[in-house]
């Protein structure tokens, strides 16, 4: 079973070797979004200074200077075990401790307004990798989930704070199961959070998490709630990476 496979008695087979000479940074920022790279890369001081490779392709990393700190950037891949590889390599490029996690969720309630800010507090493990990193359970605690409504609170971002349900099959995301992770408290449903929160607990990081509310799960048919090439608020809005950087600014200033 899927829910047996955590083991921290043996060694892994395969080990990621630390590079010495990885770059220091105050706090790694990450996006799914291609757009959002391509507006960072060209509007703020970024400079290349690797990369992570997988089988679909290569994803550039960045330093990224901003108010006389230093900060990783990259572009990850959707899905689990995707998102968690560049985590495990993290620091065969970069070296820190601290991950800022943010992208667009689907949300599971009508009433909570879309491109709102929805903070998760706990993960409802619906994917294989978690299981890898962390003893079996239903949920997974998404610890900073404190600073990160503080913050939004300090700055006046209008937010809000829930489960998230994440899943690896989106096409999959039935009626009855929308309806049991609805009853449960799930405001938002992605396909990373709980995955990220184990990796990061079991490697000593420190991951600060927020989504922005896409599309509509919470009708009588899905609904996208956006118009064709429409950018402002959905995961390409560039105004999710300026929160991003700000919340990595917050949580770099309180060492």
């Amino acid at each position: 079973m899927i829910t047996d496979s955590y083991d921290d008695k043996s060694p892994a087979k395969i080990k990621v070797k630390k590079n010495e000479n990885a770059v220091q940074v105050d706090a790694v920022i990450f996006t799914f979004s291609q757009e959002i790279e391509k507006q960072v890369v060209s509007s703020h001081d970024c400079e290349k200074v690797g990369e992570y490779r997988m089988a679909c392709g290569r994803t550039s990393v960045y330093l990224l200077r901003y108010h006389g700190k230093r900060f990783g950037f990259f572009r990850t891949w959707v899905g689990a075990p995707a998102c968690v590889a560049p985590i495990e390599e993290l620091s065969t490029v970069l070296d820190t401790d601290k991950i800022i996690h943010f992208g667009g969720a689907g949300c599971l309630d009508k009433e909570i307004a879309r491109g709102k800010v929805m903070i998760p507090t706990e993960a409802y493990r619906d994917e294989g990798t978690s299981y890898h990193y962390a003893p079996a359970s239903d949920y997974i605690r998404i610890k900073n989930c404190g600073i990160v409504k503080a913050f939004m609170e300090e700055n006046k971002i209008p937010c809000v704070m829930g489960r998230t349900w994440t899943t690896d099959a989106f096409y999959r995301e039935t009626v009855n199961n929308f309806e049991k992770r609805k009853a449960d408290g799930c405001i938002s449903v992605e396909m990373e959070g709980s995955a990220v929160q184990a990796v990061c607990d079991f490697r000593g990081l420190e991951v600060y998490m927020f989504f922005t509310g896409g599309d509509l799960l919470d009708a009588p048919e899905w609904t996208d709630r956006k118009e064709k090439g429409q950018i402002e608020h959905t995961q390409h809005d560039p105004g999710h990476f300026d929160i991003a950087l700000a919340l990595a600014e917050y949580v770099v200033d309180r060492r």
